[in-house]
């Protein structure tokens, strides 16, 4: 999996990653390429990052704890990184989207991080999880 997060790092950003790319991403801490990758922010990627990879339901070797928040410093600490700041009209944009393309239960997150990119002028997404994010001619989506 560490070979997709170096096909990642390796397009011209800035662009965003997904959840689903930050849990290969964490695999990695010497495997770094110049480029800008932008969280969507502090109170979701991350967290969502650590709860995939701290259960054993969602990966096949899940990590400890502790093993799980030095992966995010490495993460954090990478060139070129940078966390999206929550945008002050974020409740807006994602209602405005949600009423372009309704979704219901956890697809709300999609909404919030299609709102938080362009409340960032971020117009790129790199996502296993296409489908989730092709109807927004806003930005691009591409897969690792």
């Amino acid at each position: 999996m560490t070979s997709r997060w170096s096909t990642v790092m390796s397009w011209c950003m800035p662009s965003f990653a997904d959840a689903n790319i930050t849990s290969d991403a964490g695999r990695c801490s010497t495997n770094r390429k110049r480029g800008k990758l932008s969280f969507a922010s502090r109170r979701r990627i991350l967290p969502n990052f650590y709860a995939i990879v701290t259960d054993p339901r969602r990966v096949a070797t899940a990590r400890q704890p502790a093993d799980a928040l030095d992966a995010i410093e490495r993460m954090l600490a990478m060139p070129g990184m940078k966390l999206l700041p929550t945008p002050s009209d974020l409740v807006d944009r994602w209602i405005a989207l949600a009423r372009r393309r309704p979704v219901t239960r956890g697809a709300v997150f999609d909404l919030q991080l299609v709102a938080t990119m362009l409340g960032n002028g971020v117009r790129k997404i790199h996502t296993f999880d296409r489908a989730d994010f092709e109807p927004f001619d806003e930005i691009e989506v591409l897969a690792p």
